[in-house]
């Protein structure tokens, strides 16, 4: 059994940056892939970040490119999300999950381990 503990999020102005962290248990941590998603209200839950098990291949959704990077620390058994330039679009509670695989996957079904979810709110 995994857990995972999102921490980080919070309340910060347009043009902020935040840095999300996840906290995982367990042994398959270092061996599986990590992803950020993220879910607005009233929206579906959708695809923000994931990095390969070893640290080498990350992947983004468009709207984030550029403005926010996914890292991981296996010694720590912690995966981060640090988000720059914030827009008022970016408001949603952001959720970690571990991956059944070691490679990239943006699909939230091949996700089997999740958080309990950090809110962030960006306002303008």
């Amino acid at each position: 059994q995994v857990q995972l503990v999102e921490s980080g999020g919070g309340l910060v102005q347009a043009g902020g940056s935040l840095t999300l962290s996840c906290a995982a248990s367990g042994r398959t941590f270092s061996s599986a892939a990590m992803g950020w998603f993220r879910q607005a209200p009233g929206k579906e839950r959708e695809f923000v970040a994931a990095i390969s098990w070893s640290g080498r291949s990350t992947s983004y959704v468009d709207s984030v490119k550029g403005r926010f990077t996914i890292s991981r620390d296996n010694a720590k058994n912690t995966v981060y999300l640090q988000m720059n330039s914030l827009k008022p679009e970016d408001t949603a509670v952001y959720y970690c999950a571990v991956g059944i695989s070691p490679g990239i996957t943006t699909t939230i079904r091949e996700y089997r381990y999740w958080g309990q979810g950090t809110q962030v709110a960006v306002s303008s």
